[in-house]
């Protein structure tokens, strides 16, 4: 069964127990910097402090006892394990959470707080590990983005979007795997069709853009980014034809705007975010993505796990 409009709203009403409805903010002190009437779906707020909650709870809320019984397994760059981990407390299930050394300690830390068991590897073989751990305890594997449940739970952001502004022109969002965007954009295509879906990658991992040139999913070359949560180095096979049907552009943002990006959203917006969070703010800060004083555009702030010390380096 594929993602639809239906199975995200049933999503909804499966994790609405487990979730916070995150508000759409009205951040004015932004427009001046950005040139548009803007708005913020914050969820650094949310329950584990991302949007990788929605869709972690969905999926494993659609496991089986016995599956469950026998644990689950991810490969996280940090917020998909920090949200497995913490689903999993709740409904007493084990979590084993593999990531990689680039991960975040701040991620890291409140994983192993919230008992889940931590593997570190290196980037590109953390799907290959979580697999071999779930193939040798029976574990269920829970993809941090190339799954269409996970999507389903990360598209239930897009209905409360559409819900709270039904005028708005765009959203910039976040983009890695595609597991955010595939199921944001599929709600909000089907609930605000005019409204623009732009997705902001960084510069330095730009495999949406390649995979979209080339009309299938493709790898890049591995290379460092603030973005520590966007790091995927190709997109999601499960993800790539809704990605490719309903967002309107790509905008890959270099590692400066990330970061003059985020630095706004913290100082300005008065919101905890990431990096990773920031650079939707950094792709019209560069001039990537055509804006006008009288849209109403959102930021998605996917995310706020970031420690004191690196919003002191910003």
């Amino acid at each position: 069964m594929g993602m639809t409009h239906v199975t995200i709203q049933e999503a909804r009403a499966r994790i609405a127990p487990y979730i916070t409805r995150t508000p759409l903010l009205r951040l004015r002190a932004l427009d001046e910097y950005l040139g548009c009437e803007v708005y913020a779906k914050p969820e650094c707020l949310q329950v584990t402090g991302s949007f990788k909650y929605r869709g972690a709870m969905n999926k494993i809320l659609s496991l089986s006892d016995d599956q469950l019984q026998r644990g689950i397994v991810a490969a996280s760059s940090g917020n998909h394990g920090k949200a497995v981990a913490y689903a999993a407390r709740m409904l007493g299930v084990k979590a084993t959470i593999v990531l990689p050394h680039t991960a975040a300690q701040v991620k890291v830390d409140t994983i192993q707080k919230w008992g889940a068991e931590v593997v570190r590897c290196e980037l590109a073989e953390r799907f290959e590990v979580a697999q071999r751990i779930a193939d040798e305890t029976g574990g269920a594997i829970v993809p941090p983005f190339n799954d269409k449940a996970i999507m389903a739970g990360q598209g239930t952001a897009g209905l409360e979007i559409a819900e709270d502004c039904p005028d708005l022109d765009a959203v910039v969002i976040p983009v890695s795997g595609g597991g955010l965007i595939g199921g944001v954009s599929c709600a909000l295509k089907a609930t605000l069709p005019k409204a623009k879906v732009y997705g902001a990658e960084p510069a330095a991992l730009p495999r949406w853009t390649a995979s979209l040139a080339a009309g299938q999913p493709t790898s890049v070359e591995k290379k460092a980014t603030v973005a520590d949560a966007l790091v995927s180095l190709i997109p999601g096979d499960a993800c790539f034809p809704y990605v490719a049907q309903n967002v309107d552009a790509f905008a890959a943002v270099d590692e400066e705007f990330i970061l003059k990006g985020t630095k706004l959203i913290v100082s300005e917006g008065k919101l905890v975010c990431e990096p990773s969070s920031g650079i939707g703010a950094g792709a019209i800060l560069q001039g990537l993505i055509p804006v006008s004083e009288t849209d109403k555009l959102c930021l998605f702030v996917s995310g706020g796990s970031v420690s004191l010390e690196q919003l002191g380096n910003l």
